[in-house]
């Protein structure tokens, strides 16, 4: 897979809570923050106090070879219990990708929640991500090993995943032991 195929990952789990709960975790976005080796904090912007369609979040993020950077993060997608998704803009030009559009991220991320079981009391909860188009830690990479685009961009997918495993089994170990 190349970047330029806009390559993604995807991971879900089964959550024995009802989306309603579950939703109060996934849009609580200093969830993940608890739960990431990469994404170290995380703060609303402009006054926003909770999810709402263009709301702003800056991320704190540190990798071992990537180094630290901020991010800020646009809600795009919002469907009460049901979507919450952000792109994810690079403010500071750290990976030179011009001014920071949310029409053109760095990734855009989403939760989405499906009603599972009788009645709706669980929670079939899946997290994705859609690298690119604007350029990214992984872009830098690729400039420096472009005859290695397709392993560096596998194991970046495969790093998000990992994350998105222990961010949806963090969510799942919550909302059941508050269910």
């Amino acid at each position: 897979m190349r970047l330029a195929d806009a390559p993604g990952a995807q991971e879900e789990i089964r959550i024995d809570a009802a989306p309603a709960v579950v939703w109060k975790l996934v849009t609580d976005i200093g969830l993940p923050a608890r739960l990431s080796t990469e994404l170290q904090s995380t703060a609303w912007l402009d006054g926003a106090t909770g999810v709402q369609p263009g709301a702003r979040f800056e991320g704190f993020n540190r990798h071992p070879y990537a180094g630290e950077w901020r991010t800020v993060s646009h809600v795009v997608g919002l469907v009460t219990e049901r979507l919450f998704s952000w792109a994810v803009t690079d403010p500071d030009g750290h990976y030179g990708g011009g001014e920071a559009d949310p029409a053109h991220p760095m990734a855009t991320w989403k939760f989405e929640l499906e009603p599972d079981g009788p009645e709706g009391a669980a929670t079939l909860l899946r997290q994705s991500v859609r690298i690119g188009p604007a350029p990214s830690g992984i872009s830098v990479a690729i400039a420096r090993m472009p005859d290695r685009e397709e392993e560096l961009v596998a194991m970046r997918l495969e790093e998000f995943k990992a994350g998105m495993r222990a961010t949806l089994e963090g969510v799942k170990r919550l909302a059941e032991e508050g269910a």
